[in-house]
């Protein structure tokens, strides 16, 4: 099964396909971890990337899909979860030509909705643990008394320097000007499935899983 998750920053698509990944044992393509990798590689493409990457050039679609079309060609497990890509329609359609070029097929689209103003309060009080990455929030789960991480046991405690209110309204304003279109697009593909992105995380859990084992 192959998928994708939609949906501003912050709603959560890290958190849940780490979900999907434990649980159905599905690899996630997140595109900075494939950017990362690729550059660290020795590879050719990974040479690509970091002169790109060194000159402070956006990436292009076309080396994306070519990171994307490498991962396909490795172990399938049980399948795919594309988080981060596509954001413009112009790499949906890209994604759909890769598909249908490598005999994959995309079974869902699962757009996790939001309502901004309660993103905006509910990323701007985000900490993660430096040690194993686990997610906190100064508000519904803070940053446990005795200043050591609950999961790692680690004291480093991070905050993303954007997430602050203005730096997330723009990157808000960025994903509705470029990224929401797709929202249309696979609906009109009969794919996509929308879920409230705002609910708790194990009610999301079950959306999403029900949708998926339809």
């Amino acid at each position: 099964m192959n998928i994708i998750l939609l949906g501003p920053p912050g709603a959560g698509k890290g958190t849940q396909a780490h979900y999907l990944v434990e649980s159905r044992d599905m690899i996630q393509l997140s595109t900075g971890d494939m950017l990362r990798a690729a550059k660290d590689s020795g590879s050719e493409m990974g040479r690509i990337v970091a002169d790109v990457m060194a000159r402070g050039d956006l990436v292009t679609d076309e080396i994306v899909i070519g990171l994307i079309r490498e991962q396909l060609q490795g172990t399938r497990k049980g399948g795919f979860i594309f988080d981060g890509f596509p954001r413009t329609l112009a790499q949906a359609d890209a994604l759909a030509d890769l598909l249908e070029e490598t005999d994959e097929t995309l079974e869902a689209v699962i757009e996790l909705r939001v309502d901004d103003e309660a993103l905006v309060q509910r990323i701007t009080a985000r900490s993660t643990c430096g040690g194993c990455g686990e997610v906190y929030n100064d508000i519904t789960k803070p940053w446990p008394a005795d200043g050591k991480c609950a999961k790692c046991g680690s004291t480093d405690v991070k905050r993303r320097a954007d997430d602050n209110e203005d730096a997330l309204r723009n990157r808000l304003m960025e994903y509705y000007k470029k990224t929401s279109p797709l929202i249309g697009y696979y609906y009109a593909h009969g794919q996509l499935t929308s879920v409230d992105g705002l609910a708790e995380i194990d009610a999301v859990q079950a959306e999403i899983a029900e949708a998926l084992d339809k």
